[in-house]
């Protein structure tokens, strides 16, 4: 049974309430930045939504897996995709409850943007092949702000990447005109084994 948020988006997805933006809204600038710098691999997005960074990466040469809870997300990410003539292994499935399994080192590039699920950055580490890199991008509380599921503090994201090599960190208002929130933004590459 899908959790009450994933519901939530759904209906939305469904009435396009959220789906008429998300349609129109261009890929994340920091992920077709970071990707543009790298050569085409396999790439995980997670959290994808009707998939405007999925449907970037792979008219660029990239080997999508595309992942969301939403069923109507996907369905609207499958038919943009068959319209474009791209293949995108378009998943649905719940990543609150595990059924989304990443496989270890096996990503290029995954990408968690705007969505925050504490317990999924070490399975999204580790499905990051030693020199790939992991793109995540999170709300963050504003000043006076309380604490809330899908956000983190200011400074906290970093902390999940400790012994990563960091490439980029932000934090502030997005560079991006779908999300007004302030963020904390990231690009980490995994390291090689010693």
């Amino acid at each position: 049974m899908l959790n009450m948020e994933i519901r939530d988006w759904d209906k939305r997805y469904r009435l396009r309430e959220h789906a008429a933006s998300d349609l129109d809204a261009a890929p994340t600038p920091l992920l077709v930045e970071t990707a543009a710098s790298l050569p085409p691999g396999k790439a995980l997005d997670l959290a994808c939504g009707a998939g405007r960074n999925a449907l970037w990466l792979a008219e660029h040469g990239w080997d999508v897996t595309a992942v969301d809870g939403a069923a109507a997300a996907i369905e609207i990410l499958r038919a943009r995709a068959e319209e474009r003539g791209l293949k995108i292994n378009a998943v649905i499935a719940d990543l609150e409850k595990d059924e989304f399994e990443i496989e270890p080192a096996r990503w290029d590039l995954v990408a968690m943007c705007y969505y925050l699920q504490r317990n999924l950055f070490e399975p999204a580490k580790r499905g990051v092949a030693p020199g790939g890199i992991l793109i995540s991008i999170v709300h963050i509380n504003e000043p006076g702000e309380e604490d809330g599921p899908h956000r983190l503090r200011p400074g906290q994201l970093e902390k999940y990447f400790a012994g990563w090599e960091v490439l980029y960190l932000n934090e502030g208002k997005a560079n991006d005109s779908a999300h007004r929130r302030a963020v904390a933004e990231i690009v980490a590459r995994r390291p090689f084994p010693r």
